[in-house]
This record gives structure tokens, sequence and C-alpha cells, in this order.
């Protein structure tokens, strides 16, 4: 039986890659949420800003940077597009000028009666039970937070001069 865990100077083939399997199934959801979100108008981005503004509405552009994983040069065109299609309105903060509020519209809030059912149908796609999906969410989000704290020092943990 072939031993998965490569030796130390094996390459690992991009099937046994971790990264890849997360990047390409990343992929795979992006393509059926393209599909899903088509007949609503939003891009999976938009959608995510969309369901983070419907769990809190009136949140700072800052808020929704940290909530979305996105920097604010990302961030802004995607809103501005979301206020294009009048979904969102921003507004500089009233007691805080350098902070700019994003609230839904009344057509941003009656968007959410037709994205209800998105979740768990792209969920169904997956094939997982119930039981699988809680798992394997917090089997992620654990990777997340695990690669997330080891930025500040990765440079020192794993350098190139290691590598080569």
């Amino acid at each position: 039986m072939h031993d998965p865990t490569p030796k130390s100077d094996e390459l690992r083939s991009l099937a046994e890659m971790l990264c890849f399997a997360i990047y390409s199934t990343s992929h795979a959801f992006n393509r059926v949420y393209k599909s899903v979100l088509a007949p609503l108008g939003l891009t999976y981005p938009q959608y995510l800003a969309m369901v983070s503004l419907w769990e809190c509405d009136q949140q700072t552009v800052g808020g929704l940077c940290a909530k979305l994983g996105l920097e604010s040069s990302t961030l802004t065109p995607l809103l501005k597009r979301l206020g294009a299609a009048g979904l969102i309105e921003r507004r500089r903060d009233a007691h805080d000028e350098r902070q700019v509020r994003v609230r839904l519209t009344g057509a941003g809030r009656a968007l959410r009666a037709r994205a209800l059912r998105i979740p768990d149908g792209v969920f169904k796609l997956t094939g997982l039970s119930i039981a699988d999906g809680l798992r394997l969410h917090r089997e992620i989000t654990r990777l997340r937070e695990a690669l997330d704290r080891s930025l500040p020092g990765a440079e020192s943990e794993l350098s190139l001069a290691e590598v080569e």
C-alpha cells in the first residue's frame, strides 16, 4: 500500500496537496453560486456582502472588510456596483466622518426573500449529511484560523532557504 505522506525530498503531486483540494473546491463552489446567483444579478462576493448586511445592517466598510476577509481596495468597487444596482447606500458616519457606513435600501432588503433558499440548495448539491457538513465547516474554520495565526511569523518559520 502506498504511504500518502511524502518524504522530505519528495514533491507532493497536485492531487495530494491540501491547498489545491481547497482551492479547486472553492472554484467549484463559485461555479455553482454563479449559476444560482445570476437571476439575482449578484456575483458571489456581492452575495457575501449582502448576506453580511442582511445579518447586520448599517455596518462600516472597515467592519465589512474584516468580516469578509477583503481589503478595502477590493470591497469598495464591489460596494459601488451594489449601490449602482440600488441595493445599498454608502454614507459618511455622522459621528465619525472617517467611517463610511453601508446600509441596505428597500430593494436590498427585499432581495433577501429571493435569496433565502440558496444556502440550503447549494448545501444539498454537496451530497454531505448535515453532521458531515458541520464537521467539515469546523475543520476548515480551524484550518483558516491556524493559517491566520501563522501569518505574522510565517516568513521566519518557512523561509525559501529551507525550501531550497
